[in-house]
């Protein structure tokens, strides 16, 4: 059964272009557009589509209340927001409003099918380009802080929070929308710079740093 999509977005242009990347899918349809908030809310309630696809700068209600409007009538509705901002002050309020996801626009269209198919399997997903920018205004800055003195990047601490959450080389890959080859050599240069051996010392590791609760 293929993935139904609703586009919303207020740039004709933009829904055309990734509506024909989405139908070359074998496994995705694209069964609705919309290009203001308002329209996306009364659409899903009628197609009842499987993700959003979300834009935030709408005119009328935007993107984030919009959202918040679809999650709390159809809970069980996916929204993925593609946008073109890459600041933490619309991050946050995206995932509060209970989104799966958020991309950047910018992205190959790879990447976006990726991200729709994660999403659809019920993975949370975030642009690694903005893994930095949630890093620097998160609450547990200073666990973070001590992490990069450690010598782990950015990627490998996500990759290291998902390992101790004991999500396989295969979710994880699928969470972050990269490979497991990549997935592997992370973890590989994890261990090396903290000299751990395995995952229970990895977890260990991530529980002692705040990343995870115990």
């Amino acid at each position: 059964m293929k993935i139904r999509i609703l586009l919303v977005d207020d740039h004709t242009i933009l829904r055309e272009g990734v509506r024909t990347l989405l139908n070359t899918q074998e496994d995705m349809e694209v069964v609705g557009e919309a290009e203001d908030g308002e329209q996306a809310v009364n659409l899903v309630k009628k197609i009842r589509p499987d993700i959003v696809l979300m834009d935030i700068g709408l005119p009328g209600i935007n993107g984030i209340e919009a959202t918040k409007r679809i999650k709390r009538e159809n809970p069980e509705v996916k929204v993925l927001v593609l946008s073109m901002h890459d600041n933490e002050e619309y991050i946050a309020p995206v995932f509060q409003a209970g989104a799966s996801g958020y991309v950047l626009k910018r992205l190959a269209s790879k990447e976006l099918v990726s991200a729709l198919r994660a999403v659809h399997q019920g993975h949370s997903i975030l642009h690694p380009a903005l893994t930095d920018t949630v890093f620097k205004n998160d609450s547990t800055h200073e666990n973070l802080s001590a992490l990069k003195e450690d010598g782990l990047t950015a990627r490998e601490i996500e990759v290291l929070r998902l390992i101790a959450k004991g999500l396989t080389n295969q979710q994880i890959a699928d969470e972050l929308i990269i490979s497991i080859k990549t997935v592997q050599a992370h973890r590989s240069n994890i261990m090396e710079k903290l000299d751990l051996h395995d995952r229970v010392e990895l977890t260990r590791y991530a529980i002692r740093r705040g990343l995870i609760q115990p």
